[in-house]
């Protein structure tokens, strides 16, 4: 075993806090990165207030992160030292059914092993908040040089949680897309679909970021909080991308879908959602969800960004600013993701 520093909350309401915690000795097929930078999603705040009730303590957040390979494995053959990676959501599966084998490693039938939080026979995995990881060489991406590693670290999780609904219900020329919400998921998703060729329409609360939306790439920008909104939209999207947490009155999202669309929930509102069926029957319309993506899909994103001058917008911050940090991002002030500079842990 092996020592690494990092930030951890101890119970529900505690700060973060200084740890020293265990790394597991290089196996054969295992990379060992240095952590240069680690992206703050809102899934590390929900988890390390325990807001999901599920929380194994201490709590050491982050699958957004960026860094350097410090040594491999005597089997790796995909990274060397020196090389820039990237660690996303997930560092472990079971590699042998179905959703493994096509790709989808996130819904892997027997459970994911998720890179923090996640339960292992003798505790639970600790994330990106620390110095150094120990990850198997599979679930380690390849950053291209074109991506600044601290912006990078962001589309790990965010990058890829838009990239894939986008690829996978055909966005590109010729359809059009909306956004919902303009936050860390939203500002890296109107980017993606810009760069894929679709009409990007960002649908917010107000027009408040209408200026970075339409620099971003979009066409159109409305406030949900104006009902014409949903009157002048009726019937216009292909696709309809949900990012924020919130419960919205989804008929009336469903109702901008033109015959075929489907709405695509990202994020995990905290009641059940409702819906009429004839939301759905009026037009041929679906509903559907989506969770990241899958290793292969997750460097085919990295690759693409790079290929298009994407990147996310960022605020770097020192670790003792991470508590700051999590109740900026719960107002929502924050344009438009954290990033740790892990060199201050």
């Amino acid at each position: 075993m092996s020592s690494a520093a990092a930030y951890a909350v101890s119970a529900p309401g505690a700060g973060f806090e200084k740890i020293t915690i265990e790394r597991r000795d290089l196996g054969p097929k295992d990379v060992l990165i240095d952590i240069r930078f680690a992206g703050i999603c809102h899934s590390d705040i929900h988890t390390a207030r325990n807001e999901w009730g599920a929380t194994r303590y201490p709590c050491v957040p982050g699958h957004e992160i960026a860094g350097i390979v410090a040594a491999v494995g005597s089997q790796v053959r995909t990274h060397s030292v020196g090389d820039r990676v990237g660690v996303g959501c997930i560092v472990d599966s079971c590699g042998e059914c179905e959703p493994c084998r096509d790709g989808d490693e996130q819904y892997c039938a027997k459970g994911a092993l998720m890179t923090y939080n996640g339960r292992l026979a003798d505790g639970h995995t600790f994330g990106g908040y620390a110095t150094q990881v120990v990850v198997t060489e599979g679930f380690v991406l390849s950053i291209p040089d074109e991506i600044p590693l601290d912006a990078a670290a962001p589309l790990l999780c965010a990058g890829v949680t838009l990239y894939s609904p986008l690829m996978n219900w055909g966005a590109g020329a010729g359809t059009r897309v909306a956004i919902v919400g303009m936050g860390g998921l939203g500002h890296v998703g109107v980017k993606i679909a810009n760069a894929l060729g679709a009409e990007v329409t960002v649908l917010s609360q107000s027009l408040s970021k209408r200026a970075d939306g339409l620099r971003f790439g979009a066409a159109e920008y409305y406030a949900t909080s104006d009902p014409e909104t949903f009157t002048l939209l009726r019937k216009r999207f292909d696709l309809i991308i949900n990012t924020v947490s919130v419960n919205l009155d989804i008929d009336r999202y469903l109702s901008m879908l033109a015959v075929d669309g489907t709405l695509v929930e990202l994020g995990m509102p905290e009641k059940p959602i409702s819906v009429r069926v004839s939301s759905l029957a009026n037009g041929r319309r679906a509903l559907a969800g989506s969770m990241i993506g899958g290793i292969a899909q997750t460097q085919e994103m990295l690759d693409f960004c790079a290929e298009h001058g994407i990147t996310a917008e960022i605020e770097l911050i020192s670790a003792d600013r991470i508590d700051e940090a999590y109740d900026r991002a719960v107002s929502s002030d924050v344009r438009y993701r954290f990033v740790i500079d892990t060199a201050t842990i």
